[in-house]
């Protein structure tokens, strides 16, 4: 057995017996949307550079070691700011960038039947949302591609960007709070699952039990980012859905049953 799924092994069964609710980041996380995105980001990001009359150009596989984690928005203002242009208005590059990957992604991704399985039988016993930093518009586009539309429908995804009085992005934990609120759950009863280390930190800090999901993180990164995950808060490291419904069905069907009248003790 190995080190990490000895790890898994020890999610408090306390915590998943509370849970009502399984909060999902989107991106790199439900599906494998984060590699296609920057090969869109990459080219808006490189123009926008070109606008501030900055040298500097990025790679999509630069890019997103550089930003994993972020919204553009978060992005386009560091770099500005490290432009010593700080009072660029950054909102037309960012509609522009949000335009672009989302026909990206739209035209790439596919369904992962072992990902829809796994949530699938999650569904029967918790109910699931999507907390991304992404805009509403995209995580359509991907869900829609992805073939998750009825898993977690629209009414059940929030967003950083758009959900929020004010957008900002993880690690700030205002998208997680709001989220929790808008289900009318306390934080402890959401389970996030998180792929990046700005997503847990953003729902360790909201006071949701995280799980760490290494499933379609690239293969020569995964110890590090577990290392990452576990400094962040996480409380287990996965490596896919799969592997965390094997964790959590048993103690959630046991505590159905006993909860329905007539139902075993």
């Amino acid at each position: 057995m190995s080190a990490l799924r000895t790890a898994a092994t020890a999610l408090p069964r306390d915590v998943v017996a509370g849970l009502t609710t399984l909060l999902c980041d989107a991106d790199g996380n439900l599906f494998p949307s984060e590699e296609p995105a920057f090969v869109a980001s990459a080219e808006v990001t490189n123009r926008f550079l070109g606008e501030l009359g900055d040298e500097r150009r990025f790679t999509p596989e630069e890019l997103r070691l550089a930003t994993t984690g972020m919204n553009f928005r978060t992005t386009s203002r560091r770099l500005a700011a490290e432009a010593g242009r700080p009072e660029v208005d950054v909102e037309p590059w960012v509609a522009e960038e949000r335009r672009a990957v989302t026909a990206y992604l739209g035209e790439h991704l596919r369904p992962h039947e072992p990902t829809t399985s796994a949530l699938t039988a999650l569904a029967a016993h918790l109910r699931l949302a999507a907390v991304s930093s992404s805009a509403l518009g995209r995580l359509a586009a991907c869900f829609t591609a992805t073939g998750l539309d009825e898993l977690i429908p629209p009414a059940a995804r929030f967003s950083a960007e758009d959900s929020l009085p004010t957008p900002t992005s993880k690690p700030d934990p205002a998208v997680y709070l709001h989220a929790c609120a808008q289900l009318g759950i306390a934080p402890a009863a959401g389970l996030a699952v998180e792929d990046s280390v700005p997503g847990a930190l953003s729902a360790v800090r909201a006071g949701c039990p995280t799980v760490g999901n290494l499933l379609f993180v690239q293969p020569a990164e995964r110890a590090d980012r577990e290392a990452a995950l576990r400094e962040a808060g996480v409380l287990v490291v996965v490596t896919s859905w799969q592997e965390l419904a094997d964790l959590l069905l048993p103690v959630l069907a046991g505590r159905d049953v006993t909860a329905t009248p007539g139902g075993a003790p």
